[in-house]
């Protein structure tokens, strides 16, 4: 049974918010995606398997005439194929996901499990500098990391962050094999310079306390790579330091056969640099 939860939010500048929850499953965060959609403007397409939930939510409003994709992961970009033709429209996207977005690409079996398979979309290369229906400026941040191409929306006069997959959780236990450790403590840390007073996450939902949240992320990154490399530095193996400091492999770990595991974020915290982050 889908899991719906509707959000509204306003700034004091009289800017509104709103947004919708959706999914599959009752196992946490991570099988949940809010759409945000401010005025004409929605921010991701949330996955292809909650279509009809997401297109009623849609129709609640005026139509859409702009959607702006972080990402090209399929619960980011599952419905941007129908929301185009829908609503007549060309969807930005980061230029480094245009063309897997385009062509398609391969989504391990659990994931598609979870949020479905995205359509092949067209798309224009996203701008650095957008804007709401009533001017206010929108400036689109490469913060890859979590995926290359990864993109989060800033709105310098409210002081909202879209955050893309950028904050999940404050602690992590497990990467994908795709992920680049060092660049996403580079993204959380070149994120932390902002001036944020909310954070919009599409997992966790509407958070005031997000930027301390990003910190503290931030923060149990730096240490774990410490620590991962201090035992590494003593002689300890991989597999070995992840169940010191992570516990041992789970159920997660076996299901993905290692493409989201414990030892993919050891094997990144052996590899980052920490005199960045001094």
């Amino acid at each position: 049974m889908p899991i719906r939860q509707h959000y509204h939010y306003q700034h004091a500048d009289g800017t509104n918010l709103s947004g919708v929850k959706v999914g599959r499953l009752k196992g946490g965060i991570n099988t949940n995606f809010i759409v945000y959609r401010i005025g004409s403007v929605l921010i991701d397409a949330g996955p292809s398997n909650q279509w009809r939930h997401v297109k009623a939510f849609l129709q609640q409003g005026e139509p859409i005439e702009q959607l702006w994709l972080t990402h090209h992961h399929e619960d980011h970009s599952g419905n941007a194929s129908r929301i185009a033709r829908l609503y007549k429209l060309r969807p930005l996207a980061p230029a480094l996901a245009q063309q897997k977005l385009a062509r398609g690409f391969r989504i391990p079996a659990l994931q598609q499990m979870t949020w479905g398979k995205p359509r092949r979309v067209v798309t224009e290369t996203l701008p650095e500098r957008l804007q709401l229906d009533d001017g206010s400026e929108v400036i689109a941040i490469h913060t890859p990391g979590h995926a290359a191409d990864l993109t989060c929306f800033y709105l310098p006069q409210q002081r909202w962050f879209f955050s893309g997959d950028l904050y999940l959780a404050r602690r992590l236990k497990y990467m994908r094999a795709d992920e680049n450790l060092m660049q996403l403590m580079l993204s959380l840390k070149q994120v932390l310079a902002l001036d944020i007073d909310v954070v919009f996450c599409p997992h966790r939902g509407i958070d005031e306390q997000g930027k301390a949240g990003m910190l503290d992320k931030l923060d149990f990154l730096i240490q774990l790579c410490r620590d991962c490399q201090r035992l590494a530095a003593e002689g300890e193996h991989t597999a070995a330091i992840g169940e010191q400091l992570l516990g041992p492999p789970e159920m997660m770990d076996k299901i993905t056969r290692g493409n989201f595991s414990k030892l993919n974020l050891v094997r990144e915290a052996l590899l980052v640099d920490l005199a960045q982050f001094n």
